[in-house]
C-alpha cells in the first residue's frame, strides 16, 4: 500500500519548541505549556482485541506504519476487551520505558484514572477509535461516529421509503462509539423517518449476542426490512447466518430482501456488498488509524503540539474537554463504489 509522507500543514503544523521557555511557536500561533517532551523514545501500544476482523486489520497495519515513520515501537500488548488487562498492560509498558502510549479503550468511562496517572508521569496518550470520557489525552484518532449513525439512518430510511421496521444491532453502550452511533441513528430516525419502528439490541460487540437478538426479533417481527450493524467485524457473519436460516438472504431485487448497512469497511463486508447480501457499510479507516495514531505518538514524544482546524489528510482536528481529536474521513460504501481501490478494504490481502 502506498502512502504519502506525513507532513504538517498550516492548520496541522507541529509547533517548534522555543529555547527551554515552555512556549511553543508555529505557523498556527503560539501556545504556552510545560516542559518539552524528550526527543525520541520508545512508544508503547496496546491492541484492544483480536476477535474482530476490523481490529485484526488494524493490528496488521501497525508494524508497517511504524517502519514508515521510523518509530521505536515496543512489543504490542493486547487487552482482549478487558479494561483491567488494559490497565495492567499500560503499567507494564511504563515499566519497560514507554515515552508515549497508544491505546483503544473499549470501556471509555473506566480508563480515566489510568490516563491521569500517565499525565502525571508526563507520558502522552493517543487513543485510537475510541474517545475516553474523562482523563487527559494528547490526541484521539477517530472518525465521527455520530456521522456513522446518521448515514445508516438516512440509507435505510430511503431504502424503506420511510415506513417499516428496522433492527439496530448496537455495540456496547459503555463505549462512546456505541453511544454515538446509537444516539445519532435513533435521533435521525425520529426526526426524519417517524414512520419507521426501530428495535434496539445492545450486543456488547459480541457476535453470538447479535445472532440471538436478531433471531428473536425476526421471529417476533417477520416483516423487519432493515438492519443497522454497529460493527461488521463482529456482526457480519452472525447476521448473514441468521438471514440465511430465515431464507432472507436474497438479492436486493427480491421482495424478501432485508436491507443491511454496517460499519467497518472490512473486505468481508465489501464481498457481501458485491454479492448483494448486504447493501452498504461505512468504511472506518483501519490503515489511517494505525498511521496517524503512531504519527501523533511520535510527535508527542518529540514535544510537538497541534491546534484545531483542517489537516492535510482530509480530516479536521476538534477541541475536546480533555484534549484534541483528529476526525478522519469515513466514506459510505455501496455497490456503486465498492471496487474503489483507494478504500483500505480493497488493499488488504
Amino acid at each position: 500500500m502506498k502512502l504519502g509522507p506525513v507532513v504538517a500543514t498550516a492548520a496541522l503544523l507541529a509547533i517548534v519548541t522555543a529555547c527551554g521557555s515552555g512556549t511553543q511557536t508555529g505557523a498556527s500561533g503560539t501556545q504556552t505549556g510545560g516542559a518539552a517532551q524528550p526527543q525520541g523514545g520508545k512508544i508503547g501500544i496496546d491492541h484492544p482485541r483480536a476477535d474482530s476482523d476490523f481490529w485484526n486489520s488494524y493490528i496488521k497495519y501497525v508494524p508497517q506504519m511504524a517502519g514508515e515513520l521510523k518509530i521505536d515501537l515496543m512489543t504490542p500488548t493486547n487487552s482482549q476487551n478487558d479494561v483491567t488487562k488494559l490497565v495492567n498492560n499500560v503499567q507494564a509498558l511504563i515499566g519497560q520505558g514507554a515515552k508515549a502510549v497508544v491505546m483503544a479503550p473499549q470501556d471509555t468511562g473506566a480508563i480515566a484514572s489510568t490516563l491521569q496517572t500517565l499525565a502525571n508521569r508526563k507520558i502522552p496518550v493517543v487513543s485510537v477509535d475510541t474517545r475516553p470520557d474523562k482523563g487527559p489525552v494528547y490526541m484521539v484518532v477517530r472518525a465521527d461516529n455520530r456521522a456513522y449513525g446518521t448515514k445508516a439512518c438516512e440509507f435505510l430510511g430511503e431504502k424503506l421509503g420511510g415506513k417499516g421496521k428496522v433492527v439496530q444491532l448496537m455495540g456496547s453502550l459503555s463505549s462512546v462509539n456505541g453511544r454515538d452511533r446509537a444516539e445519532a441513528f435513533r435521533e435521525c430516525m425520529k426526526s426524519k423517518f417517524p414512520g419507521i419502528t426501530v428495535f434496539e439490541e445492545p450486543t456488547e460487540w459480541e457476535g453470538s449476542k447479535a445472532a440471538s437478538m436478531l433471531q428473536t426479533r425476526l421471529e417476533q417481527n417477520p416483516d423487519i426490512k432493515g438492519i443497522y450493524m454497529h460493527a461488521g467485524g463482529v456482526h457480519l457473519a452472525p447476521t448473514l447466518q441468521v438471514l440465511k436460516q430465515k431464507n432472507l438472504l436474497v438479492p436486493p431485487t427480491d421482495s424478501k430482501h432485508v436491507f443491511v448497512i454496517s460499519n467497518d469497511g472490512i473486505p468481508q463486508e465489501f464481498e457481501a456488498i458485491r454479492k448483494g447480501d448486504i447493501d452498504a457499510t461505512v468504511s472506518q479507516p483501519a490503515d489511517l488509524y494505525a498511521k496517524y495514531a503512531l504519527y501523533y505518538a511520535k510527535a508527542a514524544v518529540e514535544g510537538k503540539t497541534f491546534k484545531p482546524g483542517p489537516t492535510d489528510h482530509d480530516s479536521t482536528i476538534i477541541q475536546l474537554p480533555n484534549g484534541l481529536e483528529d476526525q478522519l474521513p469515513a466514506p459510505l460504501v455501496t455497490k456503486d463504489n465498492v471496487d474503489d481501490k483507494s478504500l483500505w478494504g480493497n488493499q488488504v490481502k
